[in-house]
């Protein structure tokens, strides 16, 4: 008798007594009458011939294996689809990964099951070589310690790494370079060249993560060109025309009263998305004119940056206050619907792209929020601004010599840039 238990064939002794002694041919393999068959010339292979109510019989290979304290039938194909020296070849993998200690099993790709995006991040773990567990371990010990917005690189993992038919339930240790690239090349044939290359430094760092816990003895991430290819930069810049537009009355062109500040302050200042959408009212000191933006809020090389004081213009002053007013009592500059927490930075840039049809019927092309700060900077250097002090104000990371010498903040120079840029801003439309 025959039982199948996830992915297991096991073997029942009633009504099926094992024969051997002959030696397997194709003609006497497809000519068996019901029974249970050991090969002679392969340990632990099995073929289980089956008679069927049309008369005819399946014949079913299997692999005897001993796991975890316990004999385990798995099925490894049926004749003639899955030949006898395919059969024994299979055996002999299996048995390989065995003495490793990796059950067979988890080396495979699973059958196709839905699951509901909802049960990902709640999904039993599994065994400690599962791709479940390590996509767990890399998150809890590594992103949400290190990660800015760690829910972002989890909805990642969940949708193209866990939910992967060819990669559920598996052990990671028998994950292939191969199948990595057919992973990510499933991400770009879908029209998604850059969401690719984002997954594809997410799972490098994660099997990178898994050599370091001991999960695997070295990475299959082996890539030598990005899945998605080169990512070309933008060099949008709004015209002083686009400009002009939309100074002259922002809250029309965006339609939200809070975004249509924002937009003026990314104007005005150059910061990043993320270093806005999380700004408490702690940072602003609005006596002294200035937004101390604290490293964590702030993009580096390797994770946290450098903190950086932002000089603000009167004008930036005044958008600052309006903000006040719309987030009430909140410790948050863009406080979230709940009021407990800053904005998730990414609505900014859904609320930026909700706008585009509006502002293009105002004569103002298609542009991001980080097309903003490359305007504030092209618009620094027509103002004739030392290339050092605008790369400042962006604060950009500075080379390494001078970055490590040079620890004064020019404060006041940025300030005068700011300023500059904030009067010139000033004759587009009114303030």
């Amino acid at each position: 008798m025959l039982q199948k238990t996830r992915g297991a064939a096991v073997v029942g002794t009633r009504g099926s007594k094992t024969q051997s002694g002959k030696k397997f041919t194709v003609s006497r393999i497809a000519t068996l009458p019901p029974g249970r068959y050991a090969d002679p010339a392969q340990e632990s292979l099995y073929l289980l011939v089956r008679a069927k109510a049309n008369g005819e019989a399946s014949r079913t290979w299997v692999h005897r294996i001993k796991y975890r304290g316990g004999d385990t039938y798995l099925t490894v194909g049926h004749f003639p689809e899955t030949t006898l020296a395919q059969a024994r070849q299979i055996v002999q993998d299996e048995r390989e990964l065995l003495s490793k200690g990796i059950e067979p099993k988890r080396a495979k790709a699973r059958r196709r099951v839905a699951v509901s995006p909802a049960t990902l991040s709640a999904a039993t773990v599994g065994g400690q070589y599962t791709i479940e567990n390590l996509v767990h371990e890399f998150m809890e010990r590594h992103v949400k310690r290190k990660s800015k917005r760690p829910e972002d690189v989890q909805r990642m993992l969940d949708k193209d790494v866990l939910t992967a038919d060819a990669w559920k339930g598996r052990d990671v240790r028998t994950i292939a370079p191969r199948e990595v690239i057919e992973l990510l090349d499933g991400v770009v044939d879908r029209g998604s060249p850059v969401a690719a290359n984002r997954l594809a430094s997410k799972i490098g760092q994660m099997f990178k993560f898994g050599v370091h816990r001991g999960l695997v003895e070295s990475s299959p991430v082996q890539l030598l060109y990005r899945p998605g290819g080169k990512e070309q930069p933008r060099e949008r810049c709004l015209t002083d025309a686009e400009l002009k537009v939309l100074l002259e009355d922002p809250k029309a062109a965006t339609r939200f009263e809070r975004l249509s500040h924002a937009i003026v302050l990314f104007l005005l200042t150059a910061v990043r998305r993320s270093e806005l959408a999380l700004a408490s009212w702690s940072e602003i000191d609005f006596e002294a004119k200035t937004w101390r933006v604290p490293g964590e809020h702030v993009k580096g090389r390797k994770g946290e940056g450098k903190p950086h004081t932002v000089p603000l213009s009167d004008w930036a002053v005044r958008e600052f206050q309006a903000l006040r007013r719309l987030a009430k009592r909140s410790p948050w500059v863009l406080p979230n619907d709940e009021g407990d927490g800053p904005i998730n930075p990414k609505l900014l840039t859904r609320g930026v792209a909700r706008c585009q049809q509006r502002m293009q019927k105002l004569g103002i092309a298609e542009f991001t929020l980080h097309d903003l700060r490359r305007t504030c900077r092209t618009g620094l250097a027509r103002l004739k601004v030392a290339p050092h002090i605008a790369e400042r104000v962006l604060n950009h990371a500075q080379e390494k010599i001078p970055g490590t010498y040079d620890t004064h903040d020019y404060l006041e120079e940025k300030r005068a840039a700011l300023d500059a840029w904030a009067t010139h801003l000033q004759t587009l439309g009114p303030s």
